[in-house]
């Protein structure tokens, strides 16, 4: 926000205070002089959709996921009306909101949250005589399904699967679960997994890869598997969120059941055993998401949202 030259106001406080946010919140808005209220995340919509028509000001709100707490969603499906517009930043989050949150067509539109750059560099891709470098970006927790990763890996080595080069995966990220993840491995007796922790170089880390794996066991857009199929990768990942919308399944990956280590194995096992074609299909990956994520689709999209709200407020 910086960068583009905005201003930010960011308030110090904590998850629970939710009186004393509001209290910030109207204050802020009303020194600001702000015309309209942009929500994202269920705190911040339904603080949003609670003060915007308090305050004469119409509410856009942003949404990652449908994917709510119980009580988050029955307060924003009661407070659902209050809203201008909902935004789902993918087909699937669009589709869960409209549904779980009642919302009806003409109030909810999408504006997928990806624009894919070109200048990303492309992954050199496998060469024979070099191990297989599988990798995946993410924080270490439940929902990424790094077991179940782990536990796919662990059924091939079980069965004595053997591909023509060896394997190993690397896991950038951090979070709760390393210790208990890092334990899975090394009592499967799989010394080619390392977790190399957090980057700041996400780019440079997927240049590395030749083979990108999202085991997630829930999604919304997922930036980083498509960030891995515009470096030139191809991805096997759980048919969850946006991800069996963009993965072309057999060309330019594959889409397995989530939280299923056995379906995740057979897919493993079906590019390992022909690594000479991991390059083609990240190529045919990197092409698509080009073609459907491009940045002028992306200021597209963002122009008629913009253009539609100007326009109801006139």
């Amino acid at each position: 926000m910086i960068e583009a030259g905005l201003d930010p106001a960011v308030r110090e406080g904590g998850l629970t205070d939710h009186v004393a946010a509001a209290h910030w919140l109207y204050k802020e808005v009303r020194g600001w002089g702000a015309t309209h209220i942009w929500t994202s995340l269920s705190r911040a919509t339904i603080l949003g959709l609670l003060l915007g028509p308090m305050m004469g000001l119409p509410v856009i709100c942003w949404q990652h996921a449908a994917f709510l707490k119980p009580w988050n969603l029955r307060l924003m499906r009661m407070l659902q009306g209050r809203a201008f517009l909902w935004i789902g930043d993918s087909r699937s989050v669009t589709q869960l909101t409209s549904a779980r949150l009642q919302v009806p067509p003409d109030r909810v539109t999408c504006w997928p949250i990806f624009a894919a750059d070109p200048k990303i560099k492309q992954a050199p891709g496998w060469r024979s005589g070099e191990h297989i470098h599988i990798g995946s970006l993410g924080r270490l927790h439940t929902v990424k399904g790094y077991d179940v990763l782990i536990s796919a890996l662990a059924r091939l080595k079980a069965e004595g699967f053997h591909p023509p080069a060896p394997w190993r995966l690397s896991i950038a990220g951090d979070g709760t679960e390393r210790d208990r993840l890092a334990a899975q491995a090394r009592n499967a007796g799989l010394d080619n997994i390392s977790f190399t922790g957090f980057t700041d170089q996400p780019l440079q880390f997927l240049e590395s890869l030749h083979l990108y794996v999202q085991p997630s066991r829930s999604e919304g857009f997922c930036i980083a598997a498509h960030e891995a199929m515009v470096s030139g990768l191809p991805v096997i990942a759980s048919a969850v969120g946006e991800l069996p919308y963009s993965i072309q399944h057999g060309k330019s990956g594959l889409v397995v059941r989530p939280d299923d280590p056995e379906a995740l194995a057979a897919g493993l096992e079906t590019l390992l055993s022909s690594p000479e074609c991991l390059q083609v299909m990240g190529e045919a990956a990197r092409k698509d998401i080009l073609d459907r994520f491009s940045v002028a689709q992306f200021k597209a999209n963002g122009t008629v949202i913009v253009d539609r709200i100007r326009a109801a407020s006139a």
